[in-house]
């Protein structure tokens, strides 16, 4: 099975960008996570376009792009031409999510889609043939540093269900309170990629903690 863990530069030093890109870069990680949020769909701020671009000189790792904003049709060409390989928007975000899944399409990216631990995993149903990667947010979107919520592994394994019973491709990805202590159960409900910011980038040796996530 797939293993991917995507460190999230939200809990990077930023101050020290390049300098902890680069750690990941030669690490066993596979994606870089980047965070995007705008105050409105989440209450805070984050990443925009111009921290995209130093991150993109630093590695030549997957930039996994995480879109927390309204109206996400509005920019993800700009996030593509910035580097991103995925571009993930929120179906709580849009109206359109047909036009915004094209849009990424056509602007040369991989298509991702993500929900909040609140919202079901059935309203994806008629998505999951369109795109690339589902991320299940297993906290509250907006912040890092929370803690799993444990009713997420029943939406992974669901998805995981509905994907075999689509005959689908795409990926499922995790967000929120990951760590090497819940890794391994996180990947055996049903997930490819795993995202973890705090637990990786507050430890004594990043790359080290990043290894035991994926042995988990």
């Amino acid at each position: 099975m797939t293993r991917i863990i995507s460190p999230s530069m939200l809990s990077a030093d930023f101050g020290n960008l390049e300098r902890d890109t680069k750690m990941i870069d030669r690490s066993a990680a596979e994606w870089v996570h980047i965070d995007v949020m705008d105050g409105v769909f989440v209450p805070n701020i984050s990443f925009g376009f111009p921290v995209m671009k130093p991150i993109r000189k630093a590695t030549t790792k997957v930039l996994d792009v995480h879109l927390m904003i309204v109206e996400p049709e509005k920019y993800v060409k700009r996030f593509v031409e910035a580097g991103a390989d995925y571009v993930t928007f929120h179906y709580e975000a849009t109206e359109d999510i047909d036009g915004c899944i094209a849009a990424i399409r056509e602007a040369g990216a991989k298509v991702g889609i993500s929900i909040k631990p609140k919202t079901e995993a059935s309203v994806l149903k008629d998505i999951l043939a369109k795109v690339d990667l589902v991320l299940v947010m297993s906290v509250e979107p907006g912040f890092g540093g929370q803690s799993f919520i444990d009713g997420s592994l029943d939406k992974i394994r669901e998805l995981a269900a509905m994907r075999q019973e689509l005959g689908a491709k795409f990926l499922i990805e995790v967000d929120g309170g990951i760590s090497s202590k819940n890794a391994g159960e996180v990947f055996a409900a049903g997930a490819e990629a795993l995202v973890a910011g705090s637990a990786v980038f507050g430890a004594a040796d990043p790359a080290a903690e990043i290894v035991k996530m994926l042995e988990a």
